[in-house]
């Protein structure tokens, strides 16, 4: 148990008309961090009446944290992880912009990210204001927190969003060749063919609401396990980082270390390490987004430092120290 409670076996109270009313008062005396729900039930066979059946529904929830500052530092590292990765989608929007080119920028991962981001932020809207889903929650994991907070939805709909505008620039700006691979074209058809069946199948009441948006963190979690393989060989390939934004790694490598903090910060304040298992989708995110940002730092500082693109050689009789042809 996470808590001892001082309850006598039994109590009686006087019935009264209304006009006093007897008061109970619970003592609880706290063991170790965790989470204890008091339950009451009306045992009376003749009483059938509306005021009997809320006091059946009547729960109340008593959450027991090691530290209340660490529960204002948990929101503090949410909102400044938030912010770390919401503003890294700008250095790689900036950086299109300057060069009005986006060769360098794999499209695959962009397709992934919009997949992934779209899909992430319907399970965090569900999680967060879906009262149904919120409910299934909470009878499938009666003791667990919700692992969504505010901070979780205001990023996954920013980003789905700026990787959108990302994506426009390819529309409007040089690119090459490039374009969405065949292989990365089949893995997001499957995806969403997958959620559009179970979307028959959850409206059949064959499984559960809060079942079928699970399905969208994992088509996340699954995102984030291939989609920087891409950008990454291609930079191996080109032997060169440029096109792709370092300022954009440094930030989601800040932001996805707090955010496993975060994640480990609660589940140690609440003595709820569940938190991370009936979320795997967020923790995942930071882990293998920074274990891909560290490659990329490796590609961009030691591997490839040197590198400093292609530049057309200039024609004969040309001026020779034109910045066209050797830029500072």
């Amino acid at each position: 148990p996470t808590s001892s409670m001082s309850l006598p076996s039994s109590l009686y109270l006087a019935a009264n008309d209304g006009n006093t009313s007897d008061k109970l008062e619970v003592n609880i005396q706290t063991l170790r961090a965790g989470k204890v729900t008091v339950s009451f039930h009306a045992d009376d066979e003749d009483s059938k009446d509306s005021i009997a059946t809320a006091v059946d529904e009547l729960q109340i929830t008593v959450d027991i944290v090691h530290s209340m500052t660490l529960m204002t530092i948990n929101v503090v590292v949410g909102w400044v992880y938030f912010v770390a990765w919401s503003i890294s989608f700008y250095p790689q929007v900036f950086e299109n912009w300057r060069r009005k080119s986006v060769v360098g920028l794999n499209f695959d991962f962009l397709a992934y990210n919009l997949t992934g981001f779209f899909a992430y932020g319907l399970f965090n809207v569900g999680m967060f204001w879906i009262t149904t889903v919120k409910e299934e929650f909470k009878e499938k994991n009666p003791h667990s927190i919700n692992p969504v907070q505010a901070n979780d939805v205001a990023f996954t709909l920013h980003a789905t969003f700026i990787t959108a505008v990302t994506i426009f620039q390819c529309f409007i700006y040089q690119r090459g060749a490039q374009r969405v691979s065949y292989v990365a074209r089949f893995l997001l058809a499957a995806a969403w063919l997958m959620v559009g069946v179970a979307l028959f199948v959850a409206i059949a009441g064959k499984i559960t609401w809060f079942f079928y948006l699970s399905l969208f963190s994992y088509i996340k979690l699954g995102v984030t396990l291939i989609k920087y393989v891409p950008q990454a060989y291609m930079n191996y390939q080109r032997k060169s980082t440029e096109g792709w934004s370092i300022g954009n790694v440094l930030l989601d490598f800040t932001g996805g270390s707090l955010s496993m903090l975060q994640m480990l910060l609660m589940g140690y304040n609440y003595h709820d390490w569940n938190t991370i298992f009936n979320d795997p989708t967020k923790f995942g995110l930071g882990m293998f987004s920074v274990l891909f940002d560290i490659l990329f730092m490796i590609q961009h500082y030691c591997l490839y430092r040197q590198y400093r693109g292609y530049h057309s050689i200039p024609p004969v009789n040309s001026d020779y120290s034109s910045s066209e042809y050797f830029p500072k």
